[in-house]
């Protein structure tokens, strides 16, 4: 009877049957859990000007509002315009959708527009807004550019100028 308990102990240890593959697959489950939820560090966002080439070829004509970041020369990294808004990453325009729910700015812009990977948000300091033209009105504006996981990629304060 003594060896009733110890013939038990034996009994269940041979039950555990862990072999290396196994603990090899429990690891490889473990890690590949940690780096699905690892998030990867935010890009770093090189916007490029729309020169008139790119508004001529994409045909980016129309009533809304640029923005040219301070010390970038008088070249425009967004359009925004009543339907679409416009960036150009690594040559590659970009087309976001209006945001219709967002505040409406100055010639039928709008304050959002989404995209797949990139959402922009443009602040005007509308009241501070100076007639630059016929039909033209600058203002200082903020442009910021986020992810999809909403992380601020690109934020720049500039020449906002709306038109038509």
């Amino acid at each position: 009877m003594r060896w009733l308990p110890v013939l038990a102990l034996v009994a269940l240890s041979a039950c555990d049957s862990t072999t290396p593959a196994k603990e090899e697959a429990a690891r490889q489950a473990d890690v590949a859990e940690v780096e699905a939820n690892q998030e990867s560090p935010p890009e770093e966002l090189v916007l490029d000007p729309i020169r008139y080439p790119e508004i001529e070829k994409h045909n980016l004509y129309g009533a809304g509002c640029s923005f040219a970041p301070d010390g970038g020369g008088l070249g425009a990294v967004a359009l925004a315009m009543a339907d679409e808004g416009y960036l150009i990453r690594n040559g590659e325009l970009l087309t976001l959708a209006a945001d219709k729910g967002s505040k409406e700015m100055p010639y039928l812009a709008r304050r959002k527009y989404d995209g797949r990977e990139y959402s922009f948000t443009l602040d005007l300091d509308e009241a501070g807004g100076e007639q630059s033209g016929y039909e033209t009105t600058d203002y200082r504006g903020t442009l910021t550019v986020r992810d999809g996981n909403d992380r601020v990629l690109y934020q720049a304060e500039g020449l906002t100028q709306c038109g038509a």
